[in-house]
């Protein structure tokens, strides 16, 4: 079994580290709230005083962590030019490998990779997608960017944590198809809750519409899998005030990197744009600690769904 490092268990990372340590790996996790660490703990997993000590003696280390600047700090430290900053990349050992599975920008993903490698090091961007649910039942996708080695060096322990696990290509590929895909799923949760919306305004019943719509060319993840409407699907963020996913603050972030994204590959991209700006507003109006599917909201009359 191979001992691990873990950092950052949130919503994403806990359940992850968990499925590694329940595969009988040894995972020694850090993360900067303390009832993340005992939830950990409780899952199978050593705690960790700081991140230093969480890396120390770790063939692999995983961090998920919410924005570039803050992987940047993690790994790169003061050599990034980051006050505070902890460079831990110096405390591992030549040949260990660093799996980032944080979303965030492609050219701190190259940075921190290119640092790695100039120091005997392997590292892959590892993006995932599924959710909170997927990171839950262990059935997230892999999205990796970095050498096809390295990659299969991996897809052992990324299998014990998802299903569908993915080479997008070289360094910073698996943060490009990631940006890809969370444009696409703000794209069709907007376009689903619109929908839905509509239906019920003119007397339809959710339910009934969403499973029409599912076997008909409407049919779409949003729909099928992850239904915004209230009452209409259960364990999925709808049914619990849109608590527990992936948080509009988050898709926000995620939309801001498509658009760096497209700005720099001059491509045009208006329903990303628009979705960019729905999103945006409902941020703004104090939703973006609640679900991304709480999009829903900006189509309902003040009172919420019948």
């Amino acid at each position: 079994m191979t001992r691990i490092g873990f950092i950052g268990l949130g919503n994403m990372g806990g359940p992850m580290a968990a499925k590694l340590a329940r595969a009988g790996h040894t995972v020694q996790v850090f993360d900067l709230v303390a009832q993340n660490i005992e939830r950990a703990i409780a899952d199978g997993c050593i705690a960790a005083g700081d991140a230093r000590e969480a890396v120390t003696g770790c063939e692999v280390v995983i961090s998920m962590l919410p924005a570039g600047e803050h992987v940047r700090a993690l790994w790169l430290g003061e050599s990034a030019g980051e006050r505070g900053g902890l460079d831990l990349l110096a405390a591992l050992p030549v040949g260990a490998l660093v799996i980032d599975c944080s979303t965030i920008d492609v050219d701190s993903a190259r940075q921190v990779g290119n640092v790695a490698r100039a120091r005997g090091l392997r590292f892959i961007d590892a993006p995932v997608s599924g959710g909170v649910a997927g990171a839950a039942a262990g059935t997230l996708t892999f999205i990796v960017g970095g050498d096809a080695a390295d990659f299969e060096a991996a897809k052992p322990l990324l299998a014990c944590m998802g299903q569908n696990l993915f080479h997008a290509g070289a360094l910073g590929a698996g943060q490009i198809a990631k940006m890809c895909n969370n444009m696409l799923l703000a794209i069709h949760m907007a376009g689903t809750a619109e929908a839905l919306a509509l239906g019920v305004k003119e007397g339809l019943d959710p339910a009934v519409l969403s499973t029409i719509m599912g076997k008909s060319s409407g049919n779409n993840w949003s729909l099928e899998r992850y239904n915004p409407w209230p009452g209409v699907m259960e364990n999925v963020p709808a049914a619990r005030n849109y608590q527990g996913g992936f948080m509009t603050r988050l898709m926000v972030k995620d939309l801001g990197l498509a658009m760096a994204l497209a700005e720099h590959a001059h491509s045009a991209v208006p329903m990303g744009a628009l979705a960019r700006n729905l999103f945006n507003l409902h941020a703004a109006q104090g939703q973006g600690s609640r679900d991304f599917s709480s999009i829903v909201e900006l189509y309902l009359d003040k009172q919420g769904p019948a």
